[in-house]
């Protein structure tokens, strides 16, 4: 069996999908493809099925909130990151063949952050979905199970955002612990 030579998931992917690849950027042997949010499902399944690239396994989802931050200014050239919208959601993905990593990343809005799931793609992104969807509110359209992972039903908000309050506690060093310790519920016998 020949195995075909490897090819540049940057050109592949561009000359494909022309300008629904949005951004490009190379930072310490690391690519990240900024794609369009609904030619992602499309872009993740030409990575993985195409000969040359073969990014055939998902190693992890994740997300960022860029809140507060002027997102939707111009991008300066290179100064910052390309945040286009508030929420970012990237696939971590890996060709065992190739052994390269790859990151695809999209952006949601901020009011109502939707994006398609990736499940057909790859079945291991459904937990990967659901727990973004629980701790950031991302709705992943097409999604078989949009049930809450981490938090209980009737949980308002979802803590990974940056605009969730915050809950406090005192932290326990030896000079302040006694008064800690006279306010915590401690089970009595």
């Amino acid at each position: 069996m020949q195995i075909p030579a490897a090819r540049d998931p940057v050109s592949a992917l561009r000359e494909t999908f022309g300008a629904d690849i949005l951004h490009v950027k190379e930072f310490r042997g690391e690519t990240t493809i900024v794609v369009s949010v609904w030619r992602l499902p499309e872009a993740l399944d030409f990575l993985r099925i195409s000969a040359g690239l073969v990014y055939n396994m998902l190693s992890d989802v994740s997300a960022v909130d860029y809140y507060p931050d002027d997102y939707g200014a111009a991008f300066d050239g290179g100064a910052r990151d390309f945040r286009p919208q508030r929420f970012a959601v990237s696939y971590h993905i890996l060709s065992l063949l190739y052994n390269r990593r790859l990151r695809v990343k999209a952006f949601a809005d901020g009011e109502d952050p939707r994006l398609p799931t990736a499940t057909m793609v790859w079945p291991a992104a459904d937990w990967l979905e659901r727990e973004i969807a629980d701790m950031m509110g991302i709705v992943f359209e097409g999604h078989p199970d949009q049930r809450r992972l981490l938090m209980p039903e009737d949980w308002f908000g979802h803590p990974h955002r940056r605009d969730y309050p915050l809950g406090k506690e005192t932290v326990a060093f030896s000079f302040n612990e006694a008064e800690i310790r006279k306010h915590k519920p401690f089970a009595r016998d």
